[in-house]
C-alpha cells in the first residue's frame, strides 16, 4: 500500500530524475493573479510564466501545489461530505514545461510513471484527446499500445483548455482509471460518463495556440506543459479504494474524530466526519498561510468552513470544541511535507477553538430559528430568502450552512431572495470576492520590467544616487516624455528610492536633471515587487526617455521611517518572548511619525504585558547594537532561525536582517532575525526611544500596537508632562505629588459617599426616608410588613437595611425600593419564623415585574433584583403586599 506522503515524494522524485527542478508550494492567497480568492490549480504560480510577463525559474519544474476550491468560480462546498471526491482543499501533483519539452514527452513521462513506476494495470486505464489533436492520438497508440476503443475522441471544451479569452490555449489529453464493472458509469464520451465508475486521475495540458476574444490567431512561439494530477484521486487508485475518503490521511482524520466524539463513521453520521476531516485541511492551512476568520473576502469564506464544520461536529454531539482537538493527526499526516503547517500550530490550535467556542454560543438560536421558519415547510418546498439572510446576518449562518442543514429533509432555500436582502444591506459584509489581490498590476509594468529589468535599489547603503530614466508612465499609458506640470511615474535603471512594501512607506525627495529638470517625488511604490515607480510632478523643465537624472531622497524623512521599521523588529522579537511563538506578524504600516504593529493573540494585552513590552524594547535600543544583514537562500535563512512572513514570495536569496543582542538569552542568535527588505537604523541605538501609545483589536485574532520612536516619541512625553503640570497647577501641588493627592481626593470621596450612605441608612430605618403614601409598618393577613421607596440610596446598602429592619420587626416581612436616576434596585427580606411559609425569591420577582425588569435571585430569606422602571416603586410594594396577603 503506497501512503499519501510516499506518493507525492514518488512524483517528485520521478521528475526530479527527469531534470524537473522541484519548487515548492505556493502560498493559497495567491500572489500573482487578483481575480482568484485561492491558489485552485498548479499551474496559478506559474501563470505569469506561462502569458510571457515572467521569466521561467527553470526550463522544466514539478510540485505539488495546495489547493482550495470554496469560493467564488471553483466552489465545491456544497458537495463535500456527500461525495467520494469533491473536497474544499486538494493536492495538485504537477509537472511543467516552459517551452521545453511538448507532448511526446508528456505523454511518455505520464505513462512510464504510471505504469512502470508505480505499476498501474494498462488494461484499466483509458485516455482522452480533443478531437482534432490527430498528434496526440498518435502518440498514445504508440507510446502505450492502447487500442483505438480506449483512446476517445472529445469534441467538448472539457478537452481543450484556455487561460482567459485572450492568452495561450490548447488541447488537453486526459487519463482515466476504470474502477471497475461493480460501480455504476461509461468511459467519457458515452451516455452515462457521469457515473463514477471511470474517474480522471490525470490531465496533461498542451498550450500550443494563442487565442483573442476566444479565437486561435495563431502558434506560441513556445509551446508548453502543464499537468494536474489530484493525489486524493491517485491515492484512491493505488490504495485500491474507490473512494478518497477510504485513503489513509482521510481514514487517520476521521478515525480521530470518531476516537473524539464517540460517533462511528456510518449511516448519517458518515458525511459529518467527512466534512469535518476535509474542512480541518482546508481551515488549517489557510490559517498558516496568514487567512484568518472575518466577515469579508477570504476571511469570510474560512469562516463559512470552519463553522460548517463546526455544526458537524455539533450534530455528532461533540459537547466541546472539536476542531482543535484534531489538528494533531493533521500534523501528524501532513507536517513533514508542508512545514508551514506544524510552524502555526498554535496560531491554528488558538483560532480554531476561539470561532467554535463563540459559534457554538449562536449556533442553538440560529437552528431554533431555522426550525422554526420550516415548520409548515415539507419535501420540495424553499425557505424564504429573507429568512436564509436573517440567519446570515443574525446568527453568523452563511448561506451554504443553511442549505447544509436543510438538505436531509428535501428543503430548499430561495437563493435569489437571500442575494436581494443581501444587496439590500447596505453595511453587510459583501461575500462575493471582488479582486485586491497583492499583485494588481497593469499590463505596463510587465512589458517594462521584461523590457528593461528589475530596478536596482541602492538606497540601503545612500540617500542620494544617479540614474537612467528607462520609463515614464502618464495616466496609465507608457509616454516618451513629460512637461512642467504634469503628474507622471518616472522610472529609472537605478535609485536609492525605497519602493512602498512590507509595510514600510516609500520614500519622498526629488529627481533633478541637468536638462532644468525639477521634479518632487511624493512618494514610490514597488509594482511587481521587481520596479521602483517614482510618483512625482514636474515642477520645472521636462523629462525624457534615456535622460540621466540626479535622485535625493528626503534623509530626514527616511530616518524616521528608518527607526520606525527598525522597532517593529524589536517589537515582533519582544511580544514573542512575552506571550509566545504562536505571536505572528499580521500586518504593519510604518511611516515618518509613527508605525503600527498587527499580530496574532487572541486577547488583549494587559498594562503590565504593555509596559514589559515596551521595557524590553528599549533595553535593546539601549544597547546600541551594530545591525547586521547578510544575504543567503531562503531555506538557509529560515533553518538559521530567521522569521518569514509566510505568504510573502521571496526571491532565490533574501535579505536577512540581525538586530539587538546577540546570543539572546543563550539562544546563540540576535535578539531579533528576520527576512526583511526594508530599510533600517544602522544600530539600535539610532532609533533613540520607544513608546507603545496604543493597543486594541483590529478584528477576530488580530491585535494592533501603535507605538511612537525618536523625537515624535520626545515630543508625546513632553506633551504628557505639560498636561501633569496642568493638572498639578489645578490641584495646587507639585506635580511629583499629584498621584498622592488624587489619591487623598478619591479617598476623601469614598469618605463622604460612605458617611452619606450611612445617613441615608439611619434615615430609612427612622422612617423619615420614605415616600409620604408609602407605609412604614402594617399588618397583612397577620403578618408584620415593612416596605419603602428611598430615592437615591446606594443599592449596596440594601441588605445592611433590611437585615436592620428585620431584627427591628422581630417577626415580618421587609422590602425596600433604592431609586437611582430613574432605575430602581429592589430586595426582600422574611424573618426566620416565616421562611417556610414565604420565599424572598418569589416575593421579589413579583415586584421586579412591576419596575419592567426579570427575574431575580438570592436565598429564601433574602433576594434582590431591579428594573429600569423606577416611577413604579410603589406599584412594587403593591405587588408584595398581594402576594403576602395571598
Amino acid at each position: 500500500m503506497h501512503s499519501t506522503n510516499e506518493i507525492r515524494q514518488s512524483f517528485l522524485d520521478y521528475f526530479a530524475q527527469a531534470d524537473h527542478a522541484v519548487r515548492p508550494s505556493a502560498p493559497l492567497v495567491p500572489y500573482n493573479d487578483p481575480t482568484l480568492m485561492f491558489v485552485n490549480a498548479g499551474m496559478v504560480q506559474f501563470k505569469n510564466v506561462f502569458t510571457g510577463l515572467e521569466t521561467p525559474p527553470a526550463p522544466r519544474a514539478t510540485s505539488a501545489q495546495k489547493c482550495v476550491r470554496a469560493g467564488g468560480k471553483h466552489n465545491d462546498l456544497d458537495n463535500v461530505g456527500y461525495t467520494a471526491r469533491h473536497h474544499t482543499f486538494f493536492e495538485m501533483l504537477g509537472n511543467f514545461s516552459f517551452g521545453d519539452y511538448f507532448k511526446e514527452q508528456a505523454i511518455e513521462h505520464a505513462w512510464t510513471l504510471l505504469t512502470k513506476e508505480w505499476g498501474l494495470a494498462k488494461d484499466r486505464l483509458t485516455v482522452t484527446v480533443y478531437h482534432t489533436d490527430d498528434e496526440a492520438r498518435s502518440l498514445w497508440r504508440r507510446i502505450s499500445g492502447l487500442p483505438d476503443e480506449r483512446i476517445i475522441d472529445i469534441a467538448t471544451k472539457d478537452n481543450f483548455w484556455a487561460m482567459g479569452e485572450d492568452g495561450p490555449c490548447g488541447p488537453c489529453s486526459e487519463i482515466f482509471w476504470d474502477h471497475g464493472d461493480h460501480i455504476f458509469g461509461g468511459p467519457p464520451g458515452s451516455p452515462d460518463e457521469d457515473g463514477d465508475r471511470f474517474v480522471e486521475i490525470w490531465n496533461l495540458v498542451f498550450m500550443q495556440f494563442l487565442q483573442s476574444g476566444g479565437e486561435i490567431d495563431g502558434a506560441l512561439p513556445s509551446p508548453s506543459i502543464d499537468t494536474g494530477m489530484g493525489i486524493e484521486r491517485i491515492a484512491a487508485v493505488m490504495q485500491g479504494v474507490h473512494d478518497n475518503y477510504d485513503t489513509d490521511t482521510f481514514k487517520a482524520l476521521i478515525g480521530a474524530s470518531e476516537s473524539l466524539t464517540g460517533v462511528k463513521a456510518d449511516g448519517d453520521q458518515q458525511a459529518s466526519h467527512r466534512v469535518i476531516a476535509d474542512h480541518l485541511r482546508s481551515t488549517s492551512f489557510l490559517i498558516a498561510d496568514g487567512v484568518l476568520p472575518s466577515n469579508e473576502g477570504r476571511g469570510y469564506v474560512l469562516r463559512r468552513i470552519m463553522r460548517r464544520a463546526m455544526r458537524h461536529a455539533h450534530l455528532l454531539g461533540a459537547s466541546e470544541p472539536l476542531m482543535h482537538r484534531l489538528l494533531p493527526a493533521l500534523v501528524t499526516e501532513m507536517g513533514q511535507a508542508y512545514p508551514e503547517l506544524p510552524r502555526a500550530q498554535a496560531l491554528i490550535a488558538e483560532t480554531l477553538e476561539r470561532e467554535e467556542t463563540q459559534f457554538r454560543k449562536t449556533l442553538d438560536k440560529g437552528l431554533k430559528l431555522l426550525d422554526e421558519a420550516t415548520t409548515e415547510l415539507g419535501e420540495g418546498d424553499e425557505l424564504p430568502g429573507e429568512t436564509a439572510f436573517k440567519l446570515y446576518d443574525t446568527y453568523g449562518f452563511p448561506y451554504d450552512l443553511t442549505e447544509d442543514a436543510l438538505r436531509s429533509r428535501d428543503i430548499g432555500v430561495d437563493r435569489a431572495g437571500f442575494e436581494s436582502a443581501m444587496e439590500r444591506q447596505k453595511d453587510a459584509a459583501r461575500a462575493a470576492w471582488k479582486g485586491s489581490g497583492q499583485a494588481a498590476d497593469s499590463e505596463v509594468w510587465f512589458d517594462i520590467a521584461e523590457r528593461d529589468g528589475a530596478t536596482e535599489f541602492t538606497g540601503y547603503s545612500a540617500t542620494v544616487g544617479e540614474g537612467q530614466v528607462v520609463a515614464i508612465v502618464k495616466d496609465g499609458v507608457e509616454v516618451e516624455g513629460a512637461a512642467m506640470g504634469d503628474e507622471v511615474i518616472i522610472l529609472t535603471n537605478q535609485t536609492p528610492f525605497y519602493g512602498e512594501s512590507g509595510g514600510q512607506t516609500g520614500d519622498a525627495g526629488s529627481v533633478t536633471s541637468a536638462r532644468g529638470l525639477k521634479a518632487e517625488v511624493e512618494a514610490t511604490s514597488k509594482p511587481l515587487g521587481r520596479l521602483h515607480a517614482h510618483h512625482a510632478v514636474i515642477r520645472e523643465g521636462e523629462v525624457a526617455k534615456g535622460d540621466e537624472v540626479r535622485l535625493e531622497v528626503d534623509g530626514e524623512r527616511r530616518d524616521a521611517i528608518r527607526a520606525n521599521h527598525s522597532a517593529t523588529h524589536l517589537v515582533h522579537a519582544a511580544l514573542r518572548n512575552r506571550l509566545g511563538d504562536h505571536i505572528t506578524q499580521k500586518g504593519s504600516l510604518v511611516s515618518p511619525d509613527r508605525f503600527r504593529f498587527d499580530f496574532s493573540h487572541p486577547k488583549p494585552l494587559t498594562d503590565e504585558e504593555i509596559a514589559d513590552v515596551e521595557a524590553e524594547v528599549n533595553a535593546e535600543i539601549r544597547h546600541n547594537e551594530a545591525v547586521g544583514t547578510r544575504l543567503m537562500s531562503t531555506d538557509e535563512a529560515v533553518e538559521a532561525g530567521a522569521l518569514a512572513l509566510f505568504g510573502e514570495k521571496y526571491g532565490d536569496e533574501v535579505r536577512v536582517l540581525s538586530m539587538g543582542r546577540s546570543d539572546w538569552q543563550g539562544s546563540g542568535r540576535n535578539y531579533s532575525v528576520e527576512l526583511c527588505g526594508g530599510t533600517h537604523v544602522d544600530a539600535t541605538g539610532d532609533i533613540g526611544l520607544f513608546r507603545i501609545v496604543s493597543e486594541g483589536a483590529v478584528s477576530s485574532g488580530v491585535r494592533r500596537i501603535e507605538a511612537l520612536t525618536g523625537e515624535a516619541a520626545r515630543q508625546w512625553l513632553v506633551r504628557r508632562e505639560e498636561a501633569l503640570k496642568t493638572i498639578a497647577s489645578t490641584l495646587k501641588t507639585a506635580p511629583d505629588e499629584v498621584e498622592a493627592r488624587v489619591a487623598a481626593l478619591v479617598d476623601e470621596r469614598k469618605t463622604l459617599e460612605r458617611e452619606l450612605a450611612d445617613a441615608k441608612r439611619e434615615l430609612a430605618l427612622s422612617g423619615g426616608g420614605a415616600k409620604a403614601d408609602a407605609p412604614v409598618d402594617e399588618e397583612i393577613a397577620g403578618v408584620a410588613f415593612s416596605g419603602k421607596v428611598i430615592e437615591g440610596l446606594n443599592p449596596k446598602e440594601l441588605r445592611p437595611l433590611l437585615d436592620g429592619e428585620k431584627a427591628r420587626l422581630g417577626s415580618g416581612i421587609a422590602a425596600v425600593v433604592a431609586v437611582n436616576d430613574g432605575r430602581a434596585a429592589f430586595a426582600v427580606a422574611v424573618t426566620d419564623d416565616l421562611a417556610e411559609r414565604f420565599d424572598a425569591v418569589a416575593l421579589v420577582r413579583a415586584g421586579v415585574e412591576k419596575l419592567g425588569g426579570k427575574g431575580g435571585g438570592g436565598r429564601a430569606d433574602m433576594a434582590q433584583g431591579g428594573g429600569p422602571d423606577g416611577g413604579k416603586a410603589a406599584e412594587a410594594l403593591d405587588a408584595v403586599r398581594q402576594a403576602i396577603g395571598g
